[in-house]
């Protein structure tokens, strides 16, 4: 059964609601919910503005859920969802306030959280080790990956064996060494197993507690899933690094508000000096590598220094080779006088594909110097498209992470009307603030909106049909309408044509029969002129005829070319 611990806002929670609402009246795009809007003083709040909503759309794909108030005292039980935006820098995608710390609250939480970031499920997700954020997370998130933060592990750990600490000093510096330090889930294994023995421990139900749970804490344990971390800090730090400086256990209600707009403006000015550091400067290379100065032209400025870091590092690390099927070939890679640290690496030269037993890619997004190695030894001058991971390069923030991702959502999420309900709002935010630039810019997305209604309206039309067993509206298959309509919007641009070259072929038909009954005319003239040999008047017709014959066959030429135009549209 959960625990349930019940707090209470009293009047500056009415202060909290009343500028919560004074933000969503400035900007539509600001979201928050109350869990119980009956009683402020024991409901659960959360807020999201635009920008946190947008950048989930492109940094979401790794989420940290900080509760560090529940630990250091705070006055204020405030709690955040952060992220880690292209620079490494922290992004934040909502905050909350946590009033009533049961279970069902906690669910609240995070179906309101995950209805206000267009339903997208991310990858990952850490939080502070937690039994009721434990159930949340597997219930509300199922297939995203689960992580407890060794910053949470240690601090329990230290206060379950605190007899332990006391009168065995070592434990603890050997027990963070078996985590850190083991690079392959067998030397975690007998590393535990010997520590456990040694100091005496192998009944203690904490210890085992948390080995059972290794698959949620323990890093090597882990490397398979993306958490996005280009660091190594994680277990010695908080999770609350956004707010770090901002919100502390002498924070107050009324003046959450006026610190929570100075942490969301100070990252938000680092972000753009990051951003104008990568576009105007370029980093100092280091080798004469392509492949380094592609990463240099696309990574911004602190993934690139990670890369580079990686790629030097291959000079110290050789390759040797210890299988080779044909197209897939076997490395052993290990640094220089270390070849009981080697790691492996499998290279697939079809598909021009690696992989590290490493796994620092698929754990980072960043390419390993064991594959860089491989890549040298293969001669692969420049990286493959599948190692440049997008959210980490200078054009992270074009296009969605939804877009990018959806293969891995659950089919029920891309399919909601909810998801995509959103996912049209957070691109028409980026539209509108695009649009809104300047006079010229506007008129230009007035004019592409108006377009864009009449073809959505008519392609409404065809996307709906009839459902004979209930008698309602429902949507045709989502592949089937986006044919049809494709396929009838074409039809349509035909006819248009057509209607089009008729019209004009009507109108070179007058025109035809006007010039013939002047030139009719204009013969007679001169006959009669010829008879009385006039000469001068003869030759002014005579100038009139000329042109008025260029211009009939310009018709004729004009005619002939639409004609072949409404072949090839048919």
């Amino acid at each position: 059964m959960s625990i349930s611990r019940q707090r209470t806002l009293g009047g500056g929670g009415h202060h909290v609601l009343d500028y919560l609402k004074r933000m969503q009246g400035e900007n539509h795009s600001f979201f928050y919910a109350v869990q119980d809007d009956n009683d402020l003083s024991c409901g659960n709040i959360f807020w999201a503005d635009a920008t946190s909503r947008t950048n989930y759309s492109y940094f979401g794909d790794a989420v940290i859920f900080d509760t560090t108030y529940k630990t250091n005292r705070y006055r204020v039980p405030f709690a955040s969802f952060t992220g880690l935006n292209h620079h490494g820098q922290p992004v934040l995608f909502g905050c909350a306030l946590i009033l009533n710390e049961s279970e069902l609250s906690f669910i609240w939480l995070f179906r309101t959280w995950l209805h206000a970031m267009s339903g997208s499920h991310p990858v990952s997700i850490t939080t502070d080790f937690d039994p009721s954020i434990h159930v949340t997370v597997a219930q509300v998130l199922p297939s995203t990956r689960h992580r407890f933060s060794k910053w949470s592990i240690f601090r329990e750990t230290r206060g379950k064996l605190a007899h332990l600490y006391q009168s065995h000093p070592a434990f603890e510096t050997e027990f963070k060494k078996c985590v850190h330090e083991s690079e392959t889930t067998d030397e975690f294994e007998s590393y535990w197993h010997s520590l456990l023995e040694r100091f005496c421990v192998m009944d203690n139900e904490w210890l085992q507690s948390m080995y059972n749970a290794r698959q949620h804490w323990v890093p090597v344990c882990l490397r398979d899933s993306f958490f996005g971390e280009i660091s190594s800090n994680e277990g010695n730090e908080s999770l609350n690094f956004f707010f770090d400086g901002y919100v502390n256990s002498s924070t107050t209600l009324l003046g959450l508000v006026r610190q929570y707009e100075k942490a969301v403006s100070n990252w938000h000015e680092r972000e753009l000096k990051a951003d104008y550091e990568t576009t105007n400067s370029s980093p100092v290379l280091k080798t004469p590598s392509p492949m380094e100065k592609q990463a240099a032209s696309l990574y911004t400025r602190k993934i690139f220094m990670k890369f580079q870091e990686e790629l030097v590092e291959t000079l110290a690390n050789p390759a040797t080779k210890i299988d080779d099927s044909g197209t897939i070939t076997t490395y052993r890679v290990a640094k220089f006088g270390e070849n009981q640290k080697s790691h492996v690496v499998t290279f697939n030269s079809f598909e021009t594909k690696a992989s590290c037993s490493c796994q620092m890619f698929e754990y980072s997004g960043i390419i390993c110097r064991h594959i860089l190695t491989v890549f040298r030894a293969k001669n692969v001058l420049t990286l493959p498209s599948q190692y440049l991971l997008k959210r980490w390069t200078r054009n992270a923030k074009t296009g969605t992470f939804l877009e990018e991702h959806a293969s891995e959502l659950p089919s029920s999420s891309r399919a909601s009307i909810t998801v995509r309900y959103n996912n049209l709002r957070q691109e028409a935010i980026k539209y509108v603030e695009e649009g809104a630039k300047s006079i010229q810019i506007y008129h230009v997305a007035m004019r592409a909106l108006q377009e864009a209604a009449s073809k959505i309206s008519g392609t409404a039309e065809g996307a709906i049909v009839t459902n004979g067993s209930s008698g309602g509206l429902l949507a045709a298959d989502e592949d089937a309408p986006t044919y049809q309509s494709m396929h009838a919007e074409k039809l349509k641009k035909i006819q248009e044509l057509t209607t089009q070259l008729e019209v004009a072929n009507q109108r070179c038909e007058v025109y035809r029969a006007n010039l013939l009954a002047v030139l009719k005319d204009m013969e007679e003239q001169k006959l009669k002129l010829s008879v009385k040999n006039d000469c001068s008047d003869c030759k002014g017709f005579n100038e009139d005829l000329m042109k008025t014959s260029s211009i009939i066959e310009y018709l004729k030429k004009e005619e002939q070319e639409k004609e072949t135009t409404q072949e090839r549209e048919q």
